[in-house]
């Protein structure tokens, strides 16, 4: 070998060598340095832990339900610097760590991230500034606007969740930490300006939030009143004469007895608490139920636990000997017993569910005796929404959950419910600003009385707080035990009787829509209500109206909180519309361009709700029963893009009640707009996969407002009829009965965007 060459072999050698301290190095994931441990979950999200011993934790904790999701290796890379210090690199971030044996704190660790196109810098120091809110547990005795809790959406790109001094999840029951030498426990969601992955990643950590029950997003009637087996089959009569869609009657508190003569009761009242049926105002239960579903309706009973099953319960003695116990020592409610909590269910549930209970209304209330778990660190609310919603899926349905917000976590048991809001002005508009917020922190499906849970009668707020909620979780009326509140939405007057019909036939003739949502809210951990920031965080006014909302990908609302004015009550509200999109006031197709902020008024009977020109919004002809009815005509409303454009919505279906979904048993239609010139085209595409009870034809009703001049309308190529629905004041075509496997086409010539007046301001 020549010297030339050796001396080149030499210097590469030893620049190898000095290049060693800065090389990449393959790693594991997790990342263990020594007492220190680093998990990257998702490019956004890591946990940091540091442990004395070096025992690290991988059991589940109530928020870190789901242990399973780590990122890759081929999905980073890990460069050691020298010195003990590396660089740990994925898609979105860069993290800079020195290992000192010390936890991970603000001087050997920085995690850097893009944020409004700047690299910023991220530690762990948890000085929290631009959070733009979520859930809080409850409105109960509230009257006004209050500071909400945080949720993981900020406008610093950053969030941490603490979960240090959680109890773990053992063989599926709460088991307690060892916080002394298991000292840090964070979980840090570094997004930047990417709300959609925050909110993934929550999914990734804390598990998806799961497929509801359909008929939860039906029309409920709830009231707190002491109603008769003829008193509540009354009610659905009412619904039914006056037009009105109902899917779920709640029984309150009046379905049991008010006998108990021990125990530390609610409200002044030793009987909140209640198992045992009173068959003076319900004689025969199981017939009762049996009828309300024989009327398409199911039934929730309300359940306050506070008091366990004591001596005057008729399961009593039953339950006193599966326990052990001894019938003169009645037993203190015990969340956090295993054998307790198992044989309260069996007696003072299972019983009432087999005479066809649909689902329980957990209306817990009693945090000022059981605020946490006895023996553990979990909050009781916490812990009986857990034990609750797996009792909901014994039969292989799927969960039901109906209680207040328990926090990080209590995604995976929806719906959750404000709590018992006041009827004033004042309150709807925090509501309808909280729903919106809630989902930042995972409370997907938030539900709230409508009308508000007490205070003075006022039909025109209860007819507003109707088209609030008409685009919520659930369309779910509830008053307290007042002769004069009744939610009953054909009492406030003819006027208001007729707007509120107007909203409940649009909620019926929306839940194809609805329920495709809730699938993308499974899907995607995007709320079903979603702030305008989540879409459109780059916008400085997607921060300024939080009185407006998405409800899904193409409804836009902004729902009146004021009183009116004149003999139609108008009032209006402050909306913006997005830029790069056209769209159509839902009920007179009035166009509006975007990317400006108007101020829009209504009367009594509309409000400022808009579609996203350019799209198929799926829907289905009015029904009674909304929530159970099969689709077997389904409703294209389409609304013009405002030039050339090719979109694709997917309908979703399932059973809508057991966990058949989660093997892959239900059906996605896709619905193509497109649009070229002075064509459009519809295209139903064959719908894929299938589920029990699945249509295996449908018709379609095309629904064409905002349209120009219509010259004609191919279906498949064969010239088709156009008709004129004079109630929607728009050109319609109709498309007979047709497998669901075949492919459907729309043509239509002629269609030019339709300029309209503005939108009344």
């Amino acid at each position: 070998m020549s010297l030339p060459m050796k001396k080149t072999i030499l210097a590469l050698l030893i620049a190898m060598c000095c290049g060693l301290s800065a090389r990449a190095q393959d790693f594991e994931n997790p990342l263990v340095f020594g007492e220190n441990r680093l998990t990257l979950i998702t490019p956004t999200l890591f946990r940091l832990e540091f442990a004395h011993d070096g025992k690290f934790i991988d059991a589940p904790t109530y928020f870190a339900y789901d242990r399973s999701n780590l990122l890759p290796a081929t999905e980073f890379k890990v460069r050691a610097l020298g010195d003990n210090r590396y660089e740990i690199t994925t898609s979105a971030l860069r993290i800079v760590y020195e290992h000192d044996g010390f936890p991970f704190g603000l001087h050997n660790f920085a995690a850097y991230y893009t944020l409004n196109g700047k690299e910023k810098k991220f530690t762990n120091r948890c000085i929290f500034r631009n959070n733009l809110g979520g859930p809080i547990e409850t409105l109960d005795r509230v009257t006004g606007e209050i500071p909400m809790h945080d949720g993981l959406l900020s406008r610093d790109g950053w969030y941490v969740i603490d979960d240090e001094r959680s109890d773990l999840l053992i063989d599926g029951w709460l088991a307690p930490r060892d916080t002394k030498s298991h000292v840090q426990d964070q979980y840090c969601f570094v997004y930047g300006n990417d709300y959609r992955a925050a909110l993934a990643d929550l999914g990734a950590i804390s598990g998806h939030v799961p497929m509801t029950r359909k008929y939860i997003h039906g029309v409920w009637y709830c009231r707190y009143w002491d109603y008769t087996s003829e008193e509540f089959l009354s009610i659905i009569d009412g619904y039914e004469e006056n037009d009105f869609p109902l899917d779920n009657l709640v029984f309150d508190m009046g379905w049991h007895t008010y006998d108990a003569q021990i125990g530390t009761g609610h409200a002044g009242s030793r009987s909140w608490t209640g198992y045992t049926w009173d068959r003076t105002r319900i004689p025969d239960p199981g017939a009762l139920i049996a009828e309300v579903h024989r009327r398409g309706v199911t039934v929730s009973l309300n359940d306050h636990p506070h008091d366990g099953i004591r001596p005057h319960e008729e399961m009593y003695a039953d339950f006193m000997a599966d326990m052990g116990a001894d019938p003169s020592k009645p037993l203190l409610f015990d969340v956090g017993d295993r054998k307790y909590m198992e044989t309260f269910f069996k007696h003072a549930h299972h019983s009432t569910e087999d005479l066809g209970i649909d689902f329980w209304w957990l209306d817990w209330q009693q945090n000022y005796l059981y605020p946490e778990v006895r023996g553990y660190r979990s909050t009781t609310l916490q812990w009986i929404n857990e034990l609750y919603y797996r009792e909901t899926e014994r039969k292989g349905l799927r969960g039901a959950g109906y209680s207040r917000w328990a926090g990080w976590g209590d995604h995976r048991h929806p719906i959750q419910f404000s709590g018992d809001a006041q009827a004033n002005w004042e309150l709807l508009a925090f509501e309808v600003k909280l729903t919106a917020a809630s989902g930042n922190a995972g409370c997907y499906y938030w539900a709230h009385d409508i009308g508000g849970f007490r205070g003075d009668p006022n039909p025109e707020l209860t007819v507003r707080w109707t088209q609030f909620g008409a685009l919520s979780a659930a369309l779910r009326v509830h008053s307290t035990k007042d002769a004069r509140l009744d939610r009953r939405p054909w009492l406030s007057g003819k006027r208001e009787t007729a707007a509120m019909r107007r909203m409940y036939h649009m909620r019926s003739e929306l839940m194809p829509y609805i329920y495709s949502s809730v699938w993308q809210t499974h899907s995607t951990m995007v709320p079903l209500n979603r702030p305008m920031y989540i879409d459109y965080g780059h916008e400085k006014p997607a921060y300024e109206n939080p009185q407006e909302f998405l409800f899904g990908d193409n409804l836009l609302a902004a729902p009146i909180t004021s009183p009116g004015e004149g003999e139609e009550r108008i009032a209006s509200q402050q909306v913006w519309f997005p830029a790069g999109d056209v769209w159509y006031d839902f009920f007179t197709h009035e166009r509006v361009d975007g990317g400006q902020v108007r101020r829009i008024a209504k009367p009594l009977d509309e409000f400022p709700l808009y579609v996203r020109g350019g799209w198929v919004l799926p829907m289905q002809p009015y029904t009674p029963r909304p929530a159970s009815t099969p689709l077997t005509t389904l409703v294209m409303r389409v609304y013009p893009a405002s030039g050339d454009a090719d979109n694709t919505y997917t309908l979703y279906e399932d059973d809508g009640l057991t966990r058949d979904y989660e093997r892959g048993l239900y059906a996605t239609t896709e619905l193509n707009y497109r649009r070229q010139g002075e064509v459009t085209t519809i295209t139903i595409r064959p719908a894929s996969g299938s589920y029990e009870g699945q249509v295996p034809q449908r018709a379609y009703r095309l629904q064409l407002p905002a349209m120009g001049e219509i010259r004609r309308v191919k279906v498949n190529g064969r010239a088709a009829r156009i008709s004129y629905d004079t109630q929607l004041e728009c050109p319609t075509v109709e498309v007979p009965a047709t497998d669901i496997r075949k492919e459907i086409r729309i043509e239509i010539f002629g269609c030019l965007l339709y300029t309209s007046p503005s939108p009344r301001d």
